[in-house]
């Protein structure tokens, strides 16, 4: 059966991020050039740009991509569960079961506010990740009587302990020690 103009269009443009996306986890994005792309995805410089007006909005796809994956996996691990905490801490172990995708740390953490611009970046996170940990701490306000008034202030700061664990989990830290850290802060958001 013949695929559409639509499904051809849509599998040359995650051929290109496939190719693009193991690019920039080994050689890195200033590494990476536009014809080492088009060779690995196997089709022209052209239909590169075709498809992406340049190199960093490829790479904005691929960051956006990951942190939607990153986003499904902790939605998916805490789905069904009432208790705010429990949710909280499970959606947790989802966060570092999705960073521990080989490259997914250096692409979300290190190369993408380098990249894109840490606004640019935090724009994404809202959109696919922060959502869900807002729910989660808006959830456990609620059940302990928080002001809600610091709610984007914790989500914020839970949100930038989250990343450092995960550097430090991909550097060889210990996942456990993290997970417990996690749990310890989040039981000390719920004092009342």
């Amino acid at each position: 059966m013949r695929r559409t103009n639509k499904e051809r269009t849509e599998s040359m443009r995650l051929a290109l991020m496939a190719a693009a996306r193991q690019l920039f986890v080994e050689k890195g994005y200033a590494e990476t050039a536009t014809p080492d792309i088009a060779s690995a995805a196997g089709v022209t410089r052209g239909a590169l740009y075709h498809h992406f007006e340049d190199k960093k909005a490829l790479f904005a796809a691929i960051v956006a991509d990951e942190a939607r994956q990153v986003g499904a996996e902790i939605e998916a691990s805490a789905a069904g569960l009432s208790n705010a905490r429990d949710a909280l801490l499970t959606g947790a172990r989802g966060y570092f079961d999705a960073m521990a995708v080989p490259g997914r740390t250096r692409l979300l953490l290190l190369d993408g506010p380098a990249i894109l611009g840490l606004p640019n970046l935090q724009v994404i996170d809202a959109e696919h990740v922060e959502a869900s940990l807002k729910a989660g701490l808006a959830d456990l306000f609620s059940a302990n009587g928080k002001d809600v008034a610091l709610l984007d202030a914790f989500a914020q700061l839970l949100s930038a302990s989250f990343d450092r664990a995960a550097l430090a989990i991909e550097a060889g830290g210990r996942r456990d020690h993290y997970e417990a850290a996690i749990a310890a802060l989040i039981d000390g958001i719920s004092i009342r």
